[in-house]
This record gives structure tokens, sequence and C-alpha cells, in this order.
């Protein structure tokens, strides 16, 4: 009876053993999870918006002389873009935003802000500094400029003022702080704090439930969970997001790279890209839809993709907003070289960051100017940034000039980051 006894719990190990597994090797993308969301889309948010914008746009041609209009009705036009990726909308915003300004002859700091948040949204990151500085002089409501500061400064790479702006708004009880005091501690390559603070914010943010407020915090923690290996968690925040608004497209395209890079499941990741893209009209997922097709080894659908993009990006209105993955684009893929180091010398010019010199030595390196990449990388790039995209450049420029162990050194974070990178760069890195 004994042996029977040890047999039976033997075998319910065995049993436990099973389900355990098949429960880790599951899919963490399921479609019964998310499929409402991409197969109908919801234009209920897009719809209020359009209410808005007409609303505000009828009510400025009936009173032409009402300048605050026009802000309202900017800010409809830029929640038209964040839904639907038209570029459109964020130009006729900035023209509005100009008009409220010159009529205020400059002196209003939420006008200010207003347009310097859409410099942003443009990558102009130096014109948003300009009218960032003469709303902070004026000084209404200041915490709000200096928020904006610190996120512009971050940008720029001027670290030392942007510390001197975390400084001066320090609150641990103001949201608004807490998400950069987050940002900061990703910058520096503290993970762990990032998601801390962030994870702080996430809890202010449901104590007052504002919708977007929500929806802000549920992508932005989705994105540090995924960072940090924590899949699932990513997953189920990104479905938060979609809960909220079933329009968000950014959180589709973050299921979709669950799907591509940890289920291994491309065919799944590319028919919710797919569906996205019909109403969401942003450059860079065509280049991601690219990536999956290379994956796949569908070399017909990747020059699909890929010339996709490149027809986007050739709207002028893009301006500079598309130089880092053009340069990108030009080194990898076409191998234009001498077109992507003019564009990397502009994007450093534009905003001096580790990534912009990343994009300068990679352009160098595949040009064959493997030493020169080095010096970049030693002086501007080296212990200054912790992305797994820039540690890859990285190590292919150490192995080119000799320094092997670096590189072999690198190699082994790039592993840890391999669901980040996705597979085509893992692919890529064993080359290492």
């Amino acid at each position: 009876m004994k042996t029977l006894h040890i047999i039976n719990l033997l075998a319910l190990a065995l049993i436990c053993f099973s389900c355990n597994t098949k429960l880790e090797d599951k899919d963490i993308a399921q479609k019964n999870d998310y499929n409402a969301y991409i197969e109908t889309e919801d234009q209920d948010w897009l719809l209020t918006l359009e209410g808005d914008y007409k609303f505000w746009d009828n009510k400025l041609k009936n009173h032409p002389d009402q300048f605050p209009y026009l802000a309202k009705k900017a800010s409809a036009l830029s929640a038209k873009f964040n839904i639907t990726g038209n570029i459109d909308y964020l130009i006729e915003a900035e023209m509005d935003l100009i008009e409220a300004n010159k009529r205020t002859n400059f002196s209003n700091s939420g006008y200010l802000r207003a347009l310097a948040r859409n410099y942003i949204s443009q990558h102009r990151f130096k014109e948003s500094l300009e009218l960032l500085k003469k709303a902070e002089a004026i000084g209404e409501h200041l915490k709000g400029t200096q928020n904006m500061l610190f996120d512009v400064y971050l940008e720029l790479g001027n670290t030392n003022v942007a510390t001197k702006y975390l400084v001066e708004i320090q609150d641990f009880s103001d949201f608004d702080y807490l998400i950069r005091l987050s940002k900061w501690q990703d910058h520096e390559g503290n993970l762990d704090s990032a998601i801390k603070y962030m994870e702080k914010a996430l809890k202010m943010a449901e104590s007052s439930n504002n919708p977007h407020t929500k929806q802000w915090v549920y992508t932005n923690i989705a994105d540090y969970y995924g960072h940090d290996g924590q899949v699932k968690k990513s997953y189920e925040y990104y479905l938060k997001a979609l809960a909220l608004d079933p329009s968000d497209a950014y959180s589709k395209k973050g299921i979709a790279w669950i799907a591509y890079s940890y289920d291994n499941n491309p065919q799944e990741a590319m028919r919710i890209l797919n569906k996205v893209t019909q109403t969401h009209k942003t450059p860079d997922y065509e280049l991601l839809k690219a990536e999956i097709a290379t994956y796949m080894g569908d070399s017909l659908s990747k020059s699909k993709h890929l010339n996709a993009y490149l027809k986007a990006v050739e709207n002028e209105k893009y301006g500079d907003m598309y130089n880092a993955y053009n340069t990108i684009v030009f080194t990898d893929e076409l191998q234009i070289f001498d077109s992507a180091l003019k564009i990397a010398k502009k994007e450093v010019e534009n905003r001096p960051t580790p990534h912009s010199y990343d994009l300068l030595a990679w352009s160098y390196y595949k040009r064959g100017e493997s030493e020169k990449a080095l010096d970049i990388v030693e002086t501007y790039v080296k212990d200054k940034s912790f992305e797994p995209t820039i540690l890859s450049h990285m190590a292919h420029i150490y192995k080119a000039n000799g320094k092997v162990a670096e590189a072999h050194d690198l190699k082994k974070e790039l592993l840890e980051a391999s669901y980040e990178l996705g597979p085509v760069a893992t692919q890529f890195n064993n080359s290492i």
C-alpha cells in the first residue's frame, strides 16, 4: 500500500509538472484578450475629437477676434494627430498656436507651453526650449514650465541642466514629478528604480481615476515592464490601456511586439499591425512590418513595407521627426552611407545625445571608417546610454577595432535583452 501511495504521488507530481509546463509554454498574447480591439476599430474618441474640432473651428469663424478659440481648436487637432498619426493635424495645430501667441505678443505662458509641446512632437527641441525660456521668465504656472524644461533639456542631451530642473520640481507627492524622476532613472540605466517610481505614479493615477492619466501611465509602465523582461505584466497593462481607449494604436503595437518577439508568432504580429495601420498612419509602423517580414523570410513583403515607409517620409511636413529611423534605413537596408552620415550629423546638431552620436558612429562604421566610429563611441556614447540597440552597435564597432573582450562583454548583456531587441537583431548579434 505504501508503494502504491508513492506511485500515486509521483503520478500526481508528473501531472502537475505537465500542467505547469504547458502554462509556461503558452503564448502570452491571446487573441481572445485583444481581438475585439483589433477587428472592430472603436472610433468613439475620434468622433468626439472631431466634434470638438468642428465646434471650436466654427466658433473661430464666427468670432475671429477670439484668440482663445485657436488654442482650443489646436488641442483637438493635437489629439487627433495622436490617434491617427496624420501629420497634417499636428502642423495645423502649430499654425493655430503660432497665431494665438502672436495675438498675445508671446506673453501668455500657457500658449507658449502649448506651442513648445507641439514642437516637441515634431522633434524641434531647440525651438521648444526658446519658447519655454520665455514662459519661465513670465513666471505664470512656473512648475508646469519647469516640468517641460526638464523634458527638453534631457532630449537635448544637457543632463546637467535637466537635473537642476529635476531638483527644482522635487515633490514625491506630485504625479508630474514622479514620472519625470522615473524617466531620469531609466535614462541613467536604473530600470528597477524607474519602475518603482512609475508604480507610485500608477497608484496616484488610479486614485484620481482620470482616464487620460491612467492611459498614459498604463502604456509607459507596460514599456518598462517589457524592458525588464516582465512580459506578462507588460501585456496586461497594454490591455488595460486598450480597455480605456480601444483606438490606442501604441498599445496594439506593443501587443504585436510581444506576439513577434516573445511568442515567436510573426504572422499574428503582422495581422495586428496591418489592422492598426488601416487607421493609424505613422511611418515607423511600416518599418516594424518590414522587420517582421525579414524574420519570416518574405522579401517581397519586406520591400513593400520598406517602400511604404520611404514614400511616407518624403512628406516634408515630417521635418526631422524620422532622422533616427532614416539613418538606420540608409545604413542597414539601402546602404547609402553618405546619405546616412549626412542625416546623422544633422541629428547630432539638433540634439547632441548619446543616441545621436551612436547614429553618427554607426554611419561611419558601416561606411568602413571603424576607427572614427570607435573614437565617437569612446567619447560620446560609452557609459552614457544603456539602450540595447546602442550597446549592439558598440559591440560591433569594438569587434571591428580588435577589442574582442569588450565586444564579448556587451554580447552577454545583449543576450539578456533579446526580447527588447527582437529576433532579427538578436540573430545579427550572434555574429559578434
